[in-house]
């Protein structure tokens, strides 16, 4: 991938389930994927537990079927003092193929919440991290 993908947070096959009723994969399925990758890169680099805030920005430039794989790529666009902003990629790859194609992107605002659920500033934990 393009090293402005971001890292690799998520892989998985899209299923039957995952389809929408003209048989291609669900967008809200790719959205919710890029949601996932993107809290688990803010979880693993600030220790916190990660809470979406907001969401925007989604496109999806091409599309999956059944049994496609999804490699979905996260960077950090934004931190903030208790928020960081997460620009996320879903790239589909067809079964028996080495071909990408980007399927989905968005953009993610989370918040960083501590032990007792209250926003946490995020300067101590990404200098530990």
């Amino acid at each position: 991938m393009e090293p402005e993908a971001g890292e690799l947070v998520i892989r998985v096959t899209a299923m039957p389930t995952d389809l929408n009723p003209y048989g291609g994969v669900f967008g809200g399925w790719l959205m919710s994927q890029l949601a996932l990758g993107a809290a688990s890169l803010v979880t693993r680099r600030t220790g916190f537990k990660a809470v979406v805030v907001g969401a925007t920005d989604f496109t999806f430039p091409g599309v999956m079927v059944v049994g496609d794989e999804l490699n979905v790529y996260a960077r950090v666009a934004r931190t903030g003092r208790t928020s960081m902003t997460i620009a996320t990629r879903g790239f589909g790859r067809a079964r028996a193929s080495e071909n990408h194609v980007e399927v989905a992107t968005g953009i993610f605002t989370f918040v960083a919440l501590g032990a007792d659920d209250r926003p946490q500033p995020l300067a101590a934990a990404l200098e530990a991290n």
